[in-house]
């Protein structure tokens, strides 16, 4: 069976794009590829969480996180399929450390799931190897938005360095929130096509 002949006319599409986007680094065919899916995955990632920023971030998260492995996508089935599944499972990581963040040590209930609940809490220490790649992935985000222009790089660092709101964001630059969302969004489409074709080493 010729390869990818079970896809369905769309997802013959995608799978040419991909094979344009990984064999000739094609960025025309990214962008395309974001246009297709953006909004649906933000949708879906908005029923997650129940929250428009948190499902504007992971939208950027889940391109990016796919745009750098799209070497490991085979059409065995959709593209659509594959990015989805790469979204949906980097929403529950973020869900589960949020969770985790805003769970109270202090708050013991006394109803029959909290011991269950207790143990199922991963522990808040992270090992030797565990702190130094997390400290070689924040030096290598830093390097990276360095490259970015001066204003973009502002959004960036207020926003994931110093953990800004948007509403904090607009206050500290003046800006109109809209302004704000929209050149943040941008900003994060400058760092992550950046990130793509930075060797995935962590």
């Amino acid at each position: 069976m010729e390869v990818g002949s079970h896809l369905t006319e769309k997802g013959l599409r995608d799978y040419k794009l991909v094979l344009a986007a990984v064999n000739n680094g094609d960025q025309k065919a990214y962008a395309t590829l974001m246009h297709y899916y953006r909004d649906s995955l933000y949708f879906m990632l908005l029923k997650m969480t129940n929250n428009p920023d948190d499902a504007d971030d992971l939208t950027i998260e889940a391109f990016g996180k796919a745009f750098k492995k799209l070497e490991q996508y085979t059409p065995d089935y959709a593209f659509s399929t594959w990015l989805f599944k790469i979204a949906s499972n980097n929403c529950i990581d973020f869900i589960r450390k949020k969770k985790k963040n805003t769970f109270s040590l202090n708050n013991r209930g006394e109803d029959e799931n909290s011991h269950e609940l207790g143990e199922s809490i991963p522990s808040e220490t992270l090992d030797p190897e565990e702190r130094i790649i997390k400290t070689q992935k924040i030096e290598m985000m830093h390097e990276v938005v360095e490259k970015l222009k001066p204003h973009y790089r502002t959004l960036i660092e207020l926003r994931y360095f110093k953990e800004f709101s948007y509403e904090e964001i607009s206050k500290e630059l003046d800006l109109p929130l809209g302004t704000v969302k929209a050149q943040l969004f941008r900003a994060r489409e400058f760092l992550f096509n950046i990130l793509k074709n930075i060797p995935e080493k962590y």
